[in-house]
Parts: structure tokens; C-alpha cells; sequence
């Protein structure tokens, strides 16, 4: 079979097609024929070689979430598995076969299309919990940065959906026509100075929520946009900073939380599970849709990073196996 691994840490070059067996699932696992995989931003941090928690050990092994047909089941999974349509999110994912953890995996609903399928391990369940992390209400004010990105667009949708209004953040201005044609009531590009002040326009007394994966200077001053009692919700950091949190702007009765889907999985397995199955059914009665920028092979990996790295895409990028 065909897979993409990095064995040198660098640019999107590094990125090498390769040929390998197919693997063998071991206990608890499952093994996919791969239809898709969804590209997540994080690998583009993996593979230049990050510091802490964006430091993997080389050859890299690019993660990703992948549907398909599940053609094997190791020791511990039951043999009726095989021949579902699923989605999982797994490590060495740029591949023709990979494999998944059993326990974790979302069965597609029948006539989703891949683009929504994808996002069933990963991407919706997130952007669901942070909304809920928020503890987002009807009403309220939700500023949601990296609005046209992959969990962003999502988060949009699932706040039009909880009955709130929304403030999309985007770093660069032709993404602002895509957040609001989703519903965003106010877009601005966080790439121009004066974008807090736009905020504080629409929002005088301040914003309910800020949902964030960007970090660094957009964070810190989405904090101090917050109205008092207001809450935000951390899942990523994008553009660095993900060790500053300004402790000065809580003062006036904000907080800050902080998620990670790992952790979510195994503290609170249960609720996990119950989030992937309502996310499905989400997309099945067409509430929540995905928006895919570029569709690409698997052998143009190594563009697909560019485009991620470059943000000029929206919505989703694909790698075709």
C-alpha cells in the first residue's frame, strides 16, 4: 500500500510518499480501507518539528480523520464489524489501509457524504464540547475565532443553532463572505488592527463567549473583549502563546477554560461517545453541513500542508487515497 511520512523535520517537502505493508490490527483495533482522510492544522507543527506537546518522535507519522470500510478486527473486536462504514480519528492516516482504535470509532450514518463524515471523530465533536464548555445560551454572544477553518465553520453552525449570535473572527478578508454566508451575524478579520474595536462596536457591554484556537495576541485581546461573567474556552493555539494567559484580564469576573478532545475521551468517555452519535445525527438531518476547500491525492500531501500553512483555504481540506 501507499502511505506519506516525514522522516526529517522541515517544510511540506519533507513529506515523502512511500511503500509499505499493510498493517495488521493488533488488540482492540480495527483495520480501515481508507475512502478520505481530513488534514488537521496540528500535523503542519508535528512535522516542522514543535517544542512540548507538538514534539513527535521521527519517522512522522501524519494523524488525521479517516472514513472508510473496515476490512479487518484484531483480538477483542467483534468479526460483524466488518464491512462498516466508519469514521476514525487515527495516526499514520495519509495511507490506503490504517488502523483505529475500536472503542473510539463513529459509524457513519448512511448517505453522508464523505466531507461530513470526516468530521465525525474529531472535528464536530469539538467543536461541540467547547460551545458547551461555554455553557452557551440562547441569546447570548459568541466570538469565534478561526471562524472559516476546519472546527470553526462548524462552531458557527452549532451557535445559530443554540440560538446565539455570532462575532466570526478570520485571519484574512476573503474568508469573511464564507462565515457569514453560515450565519455569522458580524465577520472581521483579525488580521487588521482595529478589529477589537469593531467588536466592541457591535457589542458594547461586551461579548457572553470567546471560543479560541489561534493564542498569542488575538487571545489576549479577545479576553479583554469579554463582558463581566463572561467565559472562554481554549482549544488550541495556532499562532503560539499557548503559555500566556493574561491573569489581569480574569479580574473583572471572566474565566477561561481549556479543552483537549484526548482528555475529554478519558475522563468523560461516556459523554464522548453520546457527542459523536449527536453530531451525526446532525449532520444526517442536514443542520450542520461541511464546507471542503480542496479535494487533493494522497500524493499531494505536501499541498496540502502548504494550504494549511498559508490559511488561504476555508472549511476542509481532503487527501484522496
Amino acid at each position: 500500500m501507499r502511505r506519506v511520512r516525514y522522516h526529517e523535520f522541515g517544510g511540506p517537502e519533507v513529506l515523502t510518499v512511500e511503500e509499505a505493508a499493510v498493517p495488521v490490527p493488533g488488540d482492540g483495533q480495527v483495520l480501515i480501507r481508507v475512502e478520505a482522510v481530513g488534514v488537521n492544522f496540528v500535523d503542519t507543527w508535528f512535522r516542522r518539528g514543535g517544542e512540548g506537546i507538538f514534539r513527535r518522535p521521527l519517522p512522522g507519522r501524519p494523524t488525521g480523520d479517516v472514513v472508510g470500510v473496515i476490512t479487518e478486527v484484531g483480538p477483542g473486536v467483534g468479526p460483524e464489524l466488518v464491512g462498516r462504514r466508519v469514521a476514525a480519528l487515527a495516526e499514520d492516516a495519509y495511507a490506503e489501509f490504517v488502523l483505529a482504535d475500536a472503542g473510539w470509532l463513529a459509524e457513519v450514518p448512511a448517505g453522508l457524504t464523505v466531507a461530513d463524515a470526516v468530521m465525525l471523530p474529531m472535528a464536530a465533536p469539538v467543536a461541540l464540547r467547547v460551545l458547551r464548555s461555554a455553557g452557551v445560551r440562547p441569546g447570548e454572544s459568541v466570538l469565534v475565532h478561526a471562524a472559516a477553518g476546519g472546527i470553526g465553520h462548524l462552531i458557527v453552525q452549532l451557535a445559530r443553532e443554540l440560538g446565539a449570535g455570532v462575532v466570526a473572527g478570520a485571519a484574512s478578508g476573503g474568508k469573511l463572505e464564507f462565515v457569514r454566508s453560515l450565519g455569522a451575524d458580524l465577520a472581521v478579520d483579525y488580521g487588521l488592527p482595529d478589529w477589537p474595536q469593531r467588536v466592541r462596536e457591535a457589542a458594547p457591554a461586551g461579548v457572553d463567549v470567546v471560543l479560541d484556537a489561534v493564542g498569542g495576541d488575538v487571545l489576549r485581546q479577545a479576553l479583554g473583549l469579554l463582558a463581566p461573567f463572561g467565559r472562554a474556552v481554549v482549544y488550541g493555539a495556532a499562532a503560539g502563546g499557548a503559555d500566556e494567559v493574561p491573569v489581569a484580564s480574569l479580574f473583572a469576573l471572566r474565566t477561561v477554560t481549556g479543552f483537549n478532545l484526548t482528555a475529554w475521551r478519558l475522563f468523560a468517555p461516556e459523554a464522548a461517545r453520546e457527542e459523536m452519535s449527536e453530531v451525526a445525527a446532525l449532520f444526517a438531518r442536514g443542520r450542520i453541513r461541511t464546507a471542503v476547500s480542496a479535494e487533493l491525492p494522497l500524493e499531494e500531501a505536501a499541498t496540502a500542508h502548504k494550504l494549511m500553512e498559508e490559511r488561504s483555504h476555508t472549511g476542509r481540506l481532503l487527501l484522496r487515497p
